[in-house]
């Protein structure tokens, strides 16, 4: 059986990375660390996961949360920098 932290280790995200996911999309850690595999490995998904870092910030912001808003800003600044398609426009249909 995998343990969160195989899903985790898998799918080429850190826990706080996926962590953000989950927020943003209100799942538990384990169905975000699947999403973030499948969207990391998609050619619109890192731009995706970038768009729900940001939304994820500025909820932070919104709700007066600047500790977890600045923390959210290294999660995204760490996940910028590693992959690197995250800034590139989503892929047209």
């Amino acid at each position: 059986m995998l343990t969160l932290e195989d899903c985790i280790a898998l799918s080429d995200l850190t826990e706080a990375e996926i962590a953000a996911i989950a927020e943003h999309e209100h799942l538990p850690a384990v169905v975000a660390a699947e999403l973030g595999n499948y969207l990391v490995h998609d050619a619109g998904g890192c731009p995706a996961i970038r768009r729900m870092i940001l939304d994820d910030i500025e909820a932070a912001r919104s709700r007066g949360d600047t500790p977890h808003a600045l923390a959210l800003k290294l999660v995204l600044r760490r996940f910028v920098e590693t992959h690197p398609n995250a800034s590139a426009n989503r892929r047209k249909r």
